[in-house]
């Protein structure tokens, strides 16, 4: 009997804990659901088009890119920015070389107006945000906080020759959990 009862202690200080687990990884849950969501790309409803099939290349590479390089000393801005550009210029250069036998051809190329604009317009601040400044070098955008450099996003242009014809979209990518 006496052993019976605190079996039944056990099972239910197992129960809450689970319950409690539940609910904290809910808000997870629903963040991770939340990251395909990106409202500085157009959204244009043309899945598997070589546009946004380049802009999502795009999206993997300045995500990866920019957590990279985030950490510096904002002293040390322009090498987190020089990071950047290496670190991208490969993925460019694979992407622009990609689907040349199917007849599909990327070209990739940085903005700085757009960047500028982007981190004029959309850098986080205001009274409740500690951030510090924000600046656009070389179509990359970066933020001081907490005296270390954040990236943001990077700015580009993105042309795409088809057989069909040539698209060109210029997007601010951002760096997921870099902005706001």
């Amino acid at each position: 009997m006496r052993r019976a009862g605190i079996d039944g202690g056990r099972g239910q200080l197992v129960l809450a804990a689970a319950g409690v687990l539940a609910i904290a990884l809910l808000p997870l849950a629903l963040a991770y659901l939340q990251l395909g969501a990106h409202p500085d790309v157009v959204a244009t409803g043309e899945t598997g088009t070589p546009v946004h099939d380049g802009v999502a290349v795009l999206e993997r590479a300045v995500h990866e890119a920019g957590s990279d390089a985030t950490g510096r000393p904002w002293a040390a801005r322009d090498a987190a920015v020089a990071q950047v550009r290496s670190s991208l210029e490969p993925r460019f250069a694979t992407l622009e070389s990609s689907q040349v036998a199917q007849g599909i051809a990327y070209e990739v190329a940085y903005n700085q107006t757009t960047a500028q604009a982007w981190a004029a317009s959309e850098c986080p601040r205001g009274p409740r945000r500690q951030f510090g400044n924000c600046e656009a070098a070389d179509g990359v955008v970066v933020q001081e906080r907490a005296g270390e450099t954040t990236v943001l996003a990077v700015a580009v242009d993105l042309t795409v020759t088809t057989r069909e014809g040539v698209s060109a979209v210029t997007v601010v990518v951002p760096v997921v959990g870099g902005g706001r």
